[in-house]
């Protein structure tokens, strides 16, 4: 077997490279289908709950279109489009960006909030039982070195010129 794939300037991973990468990739699945099969228990789906969760951390609980597309790494026009499913909802509402002619503000309403309360400890729960409890302080440390690893490769230069949203 050759060290790079035909065509490629890239190495292929080696095993324990590869038993790493697809390791990770299971954990990913599973705890993410877990949580959110049992998020769906409260009638939110896991970007309701991405976006309800960061809007009641900002001010005036409202965030621009953009802030949020670039929190949960989707596309505006993904994001606007699920934003208007919630709306029909009643858990958020949208409202003209006064500095942004093109966008919208994201504002949670008393009905997201109230939504948000009730799911956020099934929500809680759930985290605890498919992530946090089957680790000890030293894997959640690992954990955390890592990320912060790996999000550090993968940052865009701090003055933004290459126009990737970070």
């Amino acid at each position: 077997m050759s060290t790079k794939p035909p065509g490629s300037a890239t190495p292929w991973l080696d095993e324990h490279e590869e038993r790493a990468w697809r390791a990770f990739r299971r954990m990913m699945i599973a705890v993410r289908t877990a949580t959110v099969r049992d998020l769906a228990e409260t009638s939110l789906s896991e970007p309701d709950y991405e976006v309800l969760s960061t809007l009641v951390e900002r001010p005036e609980v409202t965030s621009t279109l953009h802030e949020q597309a670039t929190k949960m790494g989707w596309s505006r026009s993904r994001l606007s489009r699920h934003a208007g499913r919630m709306e029909t909802r009643g858990l958020i509402r949208r409202a003209p960006d006064p500095a942004d002619g093109r966008g919208c503000l994201l504002i949670l309403t008393e009905l997201g909030k109230d939504t948000l309360r009730s799911a956020t400890p099934v929500h809680l729960e759930s985290v605890r039982r498919h992530f946090a409890d089957p680790l000890d302080a030293d894997d959640l440390t690992d954990l955390i070195r890592i990320g912060d690893k790996i999000m550090s490769a993968g940052r865009p230069p701090e003055n933004g010129a290459d126009g990737a949203q970070g």
